[in-house]
């Protein structure tokens, strides 16, 4: 008789039916990604794991353990620090990436930000990893590079095809599968270098409460999941958005006020260009000068948990760091 593949269990967790199935605990999650990762899945196996997960919605401790999975095999180098870990794995489509300014802010004020993604998943978005190059800046292939970034300028960015090539071919099934997948929100869990301060977005609201649950499992301290603009960790400046915060240890939930009474009209086109003229001071673009500061303003809150809460006094922190920016940098 022909022998069950060791990976069946785990399909049959989650698809045994309305009163059968349930969700992996994370000993079984990680289990189920090494198995992933390691090639050991069959391509139908791996099509209908995905799917039943995405059908059921992926559970924290499930992420959890996926993610042990990905950190036993895929470590950086000893000694590569950062203190913000950023997810950027949406791309955007109504605006321009404008948080990443707010990211090479931070790196300016000696805060090094470790910044990961991906890009290509989904037609007619802008992503983050196709920005870099108008400010000198790489896509990092190794973790030496990452390092070597990250101690001279602050900012590194690493494609989840370097991170964990697996994931990476995974996540690249959006348009095959026609949905995405969980691994798409593993990968901004994944925060290799255990930063301080993790910072991701989430597009559809019932997925923040997850993000935030998990990384609360992963050991972070202080993470925000911001519900923002095309599904980035950006704080739209022109509408209040909503978060949530694992400050100190302790979960919540909140809203971040905008600065600006009205919408702002949206650009007829997006110029990737505009982003580097933004930062010399070369244009004036109310838009992005507000997601920048209040995106920069939301990321000092979680670096200064004990002195400051106030979001219109981490506004005007932010407002100075932002004019006192090197311009001629990039």
């Amino acid at each position: 008789m022909a022998q069950e593949h060791p990976f069946a269990q785990y399909v049959r967790i989650l698809g045994k039916g309305k009163k059968g199935s349930r969700s992996l605990d994370r000993t079984e999650a990680r289990a189920a990604m090494g198995m992933i990762l390691d090639g050991e899945v069959r391509p139908e196996q791996l099509g209908a794991f995905l799917m039943l997960l995405r059908v059921k919605e992926e559970a924290p401790e499930e992420l959890a353990g996926f993610a042990d999975a990905v950190r036993e095999r895929y470590q950086p180098l000893a000694g590569i620090q950062a203190r913000v870990d950023w997810a950027s794995y949406a791309g955007k489509k109504r605006h321009l990436p404008w948080f990443l300014l707010s990211a090479l802010l931070l790196a300016e004020q000696g805060i090094p930000v470790f910044m990961h993604g991906a890009r290509g998943h989904t037609a007619g978005r802008i992503y983050t990893e196709d920005m870099l190059a108008q400010f000198g800046l790489p896509s990092c292939e190794s973790w030496q590079q990452a390092g070597e970034e990250l101690e001279s300028r602050g900012f590194a960015f690493m494609s989840i095809d370097q991170l964990c090539p697996p994931l990476g071919e995974i996540i690249q099934l959006r348009n095959i599968l026609g949905l995405r997948s969980p691994v798409h929100t593993l990968c901004r869990m994944l925060n290799p270098l255990e930063a301080d301060v993790t910072v991701d977005g989430v597009f559809h609201p019932p997925y923040a409460p997850m993000h935030q649950r998990t990384a609360q499992l992963l050991g972070t301290h202080q993470a925000v999941t911001v519900r923002g603009d095309g599904g980035e960790a950006e704080i739209k400046p022109d509408t209040d958005c909503d978060l949530h915060w694992i400050v100190n240890g302790e979960l919540s939930t909140g809203t971040w006020p905008r600065i600006y009474p009205q919408r702002l009209v949206k650009d007829e086109s997006l110029d990737p260009k505009d982003l580097l003229r933004l930062w010399r001071g070369e244009i004036e673009h109310s838009y992005g000068e507000g997601a920048v500061v209040s995106t920069l303003a939301m990321v000092l809150r979680l670096l200064n948990p004990a002195e400051l809460e106030n979001p219109a006094q981490l506004i005007e922190q932010a407002r100075v760091i932002w004019s006192e920016r090197d311009r001629t940098r990039f």
